[in-house]
């Protein structure tokens, strides 16, 4: 358990909690009360918006407490951390990127919702004053980055299909994010794969550094997405607590893509104040988020069954899972597709 950092619950659920408690009181006054006993779930996540613009936008709006919930958040530095914890049972269920293909595909958990695709996240940094300037520069050097997150499985595929062997044509180092970044930036290494927003710690700390491409330019045979995934007899057990944590995520994520002005200001104030609006803003463009009607017509017609499936079959060709879940069995969209209106 000494690899996550427990957040600040009492500050950041200020918000949630007055929404619960002002609801609470407007009973009295004609008002739907809210249940006075939030139900606790105790839940991941990584400091991305990727991950976190949903969970953000449902406690500053009160969209969480409006379903009776208090989320417990827990933050780590890699979804595979999260899942361990998880499947340790410290946590009930997590919010993370392209993980989510990776561990219920080994029987170790089930999706049950999708956050958004990681449509530009992920990106490959370089050094051209260490003479990497192109693709053929980076053959026979080392590349850093985390194994088993987003920015590997964007490594693989930009690699491939630049006609480098991951494998052989090039050293893959194996390190947490922000000390793979840190290699990069002091000159340990000439190349770096990460996920915004560490990208942001590049541009200011090593200006000289040059992009060289990001996961856009391998849409959508890459498509990476985020989600939320809990423990398979948790959610066999708990059906109500998960429905109602898909309903608040439903309303957190159409109010989110439509308020989106108003709303990324405030997640920026009050849980990315070290993040500049500005770059804030860019990370969010950098996903493709699709309101809950869009969803439901992509799981209807099997695109996000398939999207996943392309990541897990990464993982079992990298990773060596022998005889994997399909997507089409780990991921459950009951719930969310019961939650979705039209």
């Amino acid at each position: 358990m000494s690899k996550y950092v427990k957040s600040n619950s009492r500050r950041k659920f200020v918000a949630q909690s007055t929404t619960l408690a002002v609801a609470t009181s407007l009973g009295g006054f004609g008002f739907p009360a809210i249940a006075q006993s939030a139900k606790k779930v105790r839940v991941g996540y990584l400091e991305t918006l990727a991950v976190t613009g949903q969970i953000w936008t449902g406690v500053a709006r009160g969209h969480w407490a409006k379903e009776g919930l208090e989320l417990d958040l827990v933050k780590f530095t890699t979804g595979l951390e999260m899942f361990n914890a998880m499947i340790g049972g410290s946590l009930d269920m997590l919010s993370t990127g392209a993980v989510i293909s990776n561990f219920p595909a080994r029987g170790q958990g089930k999706v049950f919702l999708l956050n958004d695709i990681e449509y530009a996240t992920a990106q490959l940094w370089i050094r051209p004053d260490m003479g990497i300037t192109n693709w053929n520069d980076l053959k026979g050097k080392k590349i850093a980055t985390t194994i088993g997150t987003t920015a590997h499985v964007f490594l693989d595929t930009a690699l491939r299909a630049n006609g480098l062997d991951p494998s052989k044509d090039v050293e893959i180092v194996n390190q947490g994010m922000a000390a793979a970044v840190t290699s990069f930036i002091s000159g340990a290494v000439p190349a770096v794969a990460l996920w915004v927003p560490f990208n942001v710690v590049v541009k200011e700390k090593l200006p000289s550094a040059k992009m060289l491409v990001d996961a856009s330019k391998y849409f959508p045979k890459s498509a990476i997405m985020g989600g939320w995934a809990c423990r398979s007899d948790y959610f066999e057990k708990n059906q109500d607590i998960c429905g109602k944590v898909v309903k608040g995520w439903v309303s957190s994520n159409d109010d989110l893509i439509k308020n989106a002005s108003s709303i990324l200001p405030l997640i920026q104030k009050n849980y990315f104040p070290q993040v500049p609006l500005s770059d804030l803003i860019e990370q969010y463009s950098a996903s493709k988020y699709y309101t809950s009607t869009e969803w439901k017509k992509m799981i209807q017609t099997g695109v996000v069954t398939h999207w996943l499936q392309q990541v897990t079959d990464f993982y079992a060709r990298v990773g060596g899972i022998q005889n994997p879940v399909p997507a089409s069995q780990y991921f459950d969209s009951k719930l969310l597709l019961e939650s979705i209106k039209g």
